[in-house]
């Protein structure tokens, strides 16, 4: 069998999903003639297969969840998006008149968004961008993207590129998923494995595919609040608040200590 091409999954799904949604440009068919859905496709390291449409990274603010309309409310100074995706947030913000800087590793994202009007975009990792002189007052990790921390040993690294982007009293805006609710057998019995491997029982293995295109495999974390404050410690960040209205997903406000 084949095996997929490694590549820029996300931003190749990004530019059909924007295709589809406005009709401008090549677009994947069925048939030969109608536009066929895009879906994202999640594989983890234990063969479990999800999918779901991706439609949903272009949507307006009428369509988001509520914790993201907390999310912007937060806001405040110069903002940097991180994972901006097809910058549904970004959008908003400078809608609103703030200054805003959508940053992501994936060309094709980049591209959507600055086709979307979206002004200041940063192809890059978080450690590449933090040799930039650009300071930021707010560091936005919505979409799940408190995942971005990847787990114990990637996070202290992560938040300290963060740290030299940042400006005094700077605050990091972040929406995560406490994984341990779920009954699935399937999950709870992954949360088991990962802890008998030495990881967080949330510590996700991952890679996305889009039609013949994968991503190299990587690490993605769902954690409990509990466990974000323990992984905070000793790296300048604290926990300044935490926002449980949508259980299980929260919001988390971190700040730099003084």
């Amino acid at each position: 069998m084949e095996q997929p091409t490694i590549g820029d999954a996300f931003g190749d799904m990004i530019r059909d999903a924007y295709a589809v949604r406005t009709g401008i440009g090549p677009r994947p068919l069925a048939g030969g003639r109608l536009p066929r859905p895009v879906i994202e496709v999640i594989e983890r390291d234990d063969g479990l297969i999800n999918g779901a449409p991706a439609d949903h990274y272009l949507d307006e603010p009428d369509a988001w969840q509520p914790h993201d309309h907390r999310a912007l409310r937060l806001c405040r100074g110069h903002v940097l998006d991180i994972g901006v995706g097809a910058a549904r947030i970004a959008l908003e913000l400078q809608r609103r008149g703030m200054a805003v800087t959508g940053l992501d590793t994936s060309a094709g994202a980049i591209e959507v968004a600055r086709k979307r009007g979206l002004r200041d975009t940063v192809l890059s990792t978080v450690d590449g961008y933090a040799r930039a002189t650009a300071r930021y007052d707010t560091f936005l990790l919505l979409g799940n993207n408190l995942g971005l921390l990847e787990g114990p040993e990637r996070a202290p690294v992560f938040l300290d590129a963060l740290a030299r982007l940042a400006n005094p009293g700077a605050r990091i805006i972040a929406q995560g998923a406490d994984p341990y609710g779920t009954k699935d057998p399937v999950h709870v019995a992954y949360h088991r494995r990962n802890r008998d491997r030495g990881r967080l029982g949330g510590q996700l293995r991952l890679r996305l595919r889009y039609r013949l295109v994968a991503s190299d495999w990587f690490d993605y974390l769902n954690c409990s609040v509990d466990e974000l404050a323990e992984l905070l410690t000793g790296t300048g960040w604290r926990l300044k608040a935490i926002d449980r209205e949508d259980h299980p997903y929260y919001l988390a406000v971190m700040e730099r200590d003084r």
